[in-house]
């Protein structure tokens, strides 16, 4: 199955207003299904990252029994920030939301379950927050040596958002 998203609007949640993939890919967001039981030997898992140049992974466990300093991270994670790499993370166990800014700056909630795997592209701008399951065990991968410093909004000015934003912009016919 793939990936649900939804308009976050501040109305009711009994009238989500379903975002498409296509409308994802639009602003950048790449999505994978995989199988979460055979990571560790999944060719399709591999293809990727070697196509893609993701030499580094590790795991991430967020629940309040395995990430320390649970509270401070998870409210971390749920500010809203961009990357200058992308942000690449494959759902092992779990589920939670990547919300993610759409070209009218309205949020779209995308609900990662096991086996979704997720790239956001550098500059736009996204959070991460847990569901009612309130667990999570994430693999992230990274081209190189893993950099995950977030720059907090506003970051109109960074590098990162700047090429994100013109990369949005279609062009002109000549």
């Amino acid at each position: 199955m793939a990936l649900e998203a939804w308009y976050m609007e501040e109305s009711s949640e009994d009238k989500k207003q379903f975002v498409p993939l296509r409308k994802l890919e639009e602003l950048g967001v790449l999505s994978w299904k995989l199988n979460p039981k055979n990571y560790e030997n999944d060719e399709e898992l591999r293809n990727i990252r070697e196509s893609r140049g993701y030499n580094y992974m590790d795991i991430l466990d967020i629940s309040p029994e395995k990430l320390e300093n649970y509270e401070e991270k998870v409210k971390n994670f749920y500010t809203e920030h961009i990357h200058a790499n992308e942000e690449i993370r494959y759902c092992l166990e779990g589920s939670g939301y990547f919300d993610v800014r759409d070209k009218e700056d309205r949020w779209v909630r995308i609900w990662i379950k096991e086996g979704d795997m997720i790239v956001l592209p550098s500059g736009i701008y996204h959070r991460l927050a847990l569901d009612t399951g309130n667990y999570l065990k994430l693999m992230r991968l990274f081209v190189e040596e893993p950099v995950w410093t977030p720059f907090n909004r506003p970051q109109e000015e960074h590098p990162a958002r700047k090429a994100y934003v013109s990369s949005l912009v279609p062009l002109e016919a000549h």
